[in-house]
């Protein structure tokens, strides 16, 4: 599935310059709902506020290029922090790849085994078809359809609700 080796690592600061190009591109940008033009000040400061927060953002990196990432996000709510939010953006080159799976089986393991999360959701425009293929091969499920959730390239836009619910919770021996 690789054809080329990668690495994934947290992301750090220095990454931002990296996430910055990885967000340009229109066609990662326009699956999310992030804005054309991002700023590297803004993804710098991004990263430094989700050192402490409970979150974590990992990279994919290729011959020393940064070309996905992907984070869970917790959840400032108190009765909802056993869940917590994904996100993910792969540039163009590394589609269908692998890059996503490795990245999704690298936060899998991190929340079943490490931080005991219980559900993880997200949300993915419709018609993104590769990327609800992944979700759905990890275990995600859709629960529902939020109608004109998002503007992208001048229409509102739907998106599907899936998670997915850790497949043995911890519990004591």
């Amino acid at each position: 599935m690789l054809d080329f080796p990668i690495s994934i690592r947290r992301a750090t600061p220095e990454d931002a310059s990296g996430l910055t190009a990885l967000m340009s591109e229109e066609a990662v940008h326009g699956n999310l709902l992030q804005l054309p033009h991002p700023s590297e000040a803004t993804w710098r400061e991004r990263l430094e506020a989700k050192s402490s927060n409970g979150d974590v953002q990992l990279v994919a990196l290729a011959k020393g290029q940064l070309v996905a990432m992907a984070g869970l996000h917790a959840n400032p709510h108190i009765r909802r922090r056993h869940a917590m939010h994904l996100g993910m953006a792969v540039t163009v080159p590394a589609q269908g790849k692998g890059v996503g799976s490795a990245l999704m089986a690298a936060l899998i393991d991190y929340a079943d085994r490490w931080v005991a999360v219980m559900r993880i959701e997200l949300t993915v425009f419709t018609d993104n078809e590769r990327a609800i293929a992944l979700y759905r091969k990890f275990g995600f499920v859709q629960e529902g359809i939020f109608r004109a959730y998002g503007l992208r390239d001048g229409r509102y836009q739907d998106v599907l609700a899936m998670a997915r619910l850790h497949p043995s919770p911890p519990r004591w021996d």
